[in-house]
């Protein structure tokens, strides 16, 4: 949730800072992307090499990638790259290293996971779902009331975070699919963050999207995490799959996904023209709000640390103590996804893996689900405690020239 009120020593997004604080761009962008991994797989890939590559090159990938953004950081920081230079260059790292992910991803073979490799029975899931979703809203309505009374649209989040975990047991059996109740959780929670993102932040945020810089690189930064998401989590598939139809298919399915079902475009061409390769698509409105809330959120973090960068002020989260929360429990949650999950049966083998699986991935565990919650309230928190920290009454939130 968004923390207290901005500190009196600090200046606007158009001032200075403390030179002791540290510039740290990728754990924010880590974290959101291999989080989001936690979303139930629509399809599986098999073992497979494409056009003779193989989940090796994947890695090299991924560790050039984080060279890059590493060597860029320590570059900015050493004085040797103007601030503007350093973005575009973290933005390259980025972008390899999110190709290279998806393509270990796609390249590896999925494990199979045997209920027997359960670390504990499903019958355990209704029981922790309702508690941790009740345990969530009466927390939300006390910390809210208690903490932001003038706010209480913080307190309505957390209300409605809630409300998603719980509800698949709070309205059991087949008519939880079709419910309006959980049609209006999952619509009305974007409507609710953007909300609470244009009241408290709404200024700071079109002061900053106003530096053409900044703007490219949180808009690019979004379409990397969308592009990635819908890949690892099987939406979107440039890879071999069993049972691909030899022709073009174009069909409309009701798929369950998060919460209730939705009408699901699924697109299959066997072989793109000129490129030789297959390509999947399915997308659904459901896919939609969590793939654009998620990776709006992450986008408009990166414009800020963008921001930051050119004027050389602390980036995206400050070293309070809501800052390095929002990290490590991002991470702590990011690091139980599938695509680790994948690394540690080619490290350890499926009996590490398989507990990881079906606690966290497993689409009828709640934990899953509150994954989801807990990286939106997350991402909006720090956007929130980003801009409130930087926000001073009478003073200017004009954009000024950083290099």
């Amino acid at each position: 949730m968004p923390m207290g009120e901005a500190q009196p020593q600090r200046k606007t997004i158009c001032g200075q800072v403390p030179q002791s604080v540290a510039v740290r761009p990728f754990p924010i962008f880590l974290a959101a992307i291999v989080a989001l991994t936690q979303v139930p797989v629509v399809s599986a890939h098999g073992d497979k090499t494409t056009g003779g590559l193989s989940q090796g090159h994947g890695a090299i990938l991924v560790l050039v990638g984080v060279g890059i953004l590493g060597g860029l950081i320590l570059l900015k920081r050493l004085n040797r790259v103007t601030p503007t230079t350093a973005l575009y260059g973290v933005f390259i790292g980025i972008a390899i290293a999110t190709f290279g992910a998806i393509l270990f991803d796609g390249l590896s073979p999925d494990p199979t996971y045997t209920a027997s490799t359960m670390p504990f029975p499903r019958t355990w899931y209704q029981p922790l779902a309702v508690m941790s979703g009740l345990s969530i809203m009466v927390a939300s309505f006390v910390v809210g009331w208690l903490r932001w009374p003038s706010r209480p649209r913080y307190a309505f989040l957390g209300i409605l975070m809630g409300l998603w975990i719980s509800y698949p047991f709070l309205v059991p059996g087949s008519t939880s699919d079709t419910h309006p109740l959980g049609y209006a959780i999952v619509l009305g929670t974007p409507i609710l963050v953007g909300y609470i993102v244009w009241k408290d932040g709404g200024s700071i945020i079109r002061a900053v999207m106003r530096d053409p810089v900044a703007r490219r690189f949180g808009i690019g930064i979004g379409v990397v995490l969308a592009l990635f998401f819908v890949t690892v989590t099987g939406y979107l598939s440039f890879f071999p799959e069993a049972g691909i139809p030899n022709e073009v298919t174009i069909v409309v399915l009701p798929v369950i996904y998060q919460l209730v079902s939705w009408p699901t475009l699924e697109i299959v061409i066997p072989h793109v023209p000129f490129l030789h390769i297959p390509f999947t698509l399915a997308i659904s409105p459901g896919l939609v709000v969590i793939v654009g809330m998620l990776s709006t959120l992450v986008g408009l973090n990166a414009a800020l640390i963008a921001r930051y960068w050119r004027i050389e002020q602390q980036a995206g989260l400050t070293e309070g103590t809501a800052g390095s929360a929002a990290i490590v429990g991002t991470c702590t949650c990011g690091c139980c996804g599938p695509l680790v999950a994948k690394v540690a049966v080619l490290a350890a083998g499926p009996s590490i893996a398989a507990p990881l699986y079906w606690v966290f991935v497993d689409p009828a565990s709640p934990l899953s689900v509150l994954f989801i919650v807990a990286s939106l309230l997350l991402f909006t928190g720090s956007l929130l405690y980003s801009v409130q920290a930087t926000r001073q009454p009478d003073q200017s939130a004009a954009i000024i020239p950083a290099d």
